[in-house]
């Protein structure tokens, strides 16, 4: 099984109880260098928008169901 570096995970909590959703899934695309934040499964995306930080933002009926972050791995922490 895999290492998990359980202090880095437990540092995210308190960013994550902040976002304003109450589920979310996660997944990362290592090859593609791409997270995927989920706020609702299954979700059918009918619009989307890119932000000028390379992030696409999409919409299932106007709610935002998700976000896309390119280029993951280049982002700065906060």
């Amino acid at each position: 099984m895999a290492e998990i570096d359980l202090e880095k995970i437990l540092a995210l909590v308190p960013g994550l109880l902040k976002v304003p959703r109450s589920r979310m899934w996660v997944a990362y695309d290592k090859d593609a260098d791409v997270l995927y934040i989920n706020f609702k499964k299954p979700s059918h995306a009918d619009d989307s928008e890119l932000t000028k930080d390379d992030v696409v933002i999409r919409y299932e009926k106007g709610e935002v169901v998700g976000i896309t972050v390119l280029n993951a791995s280049k982002r700065k922490t906060g």
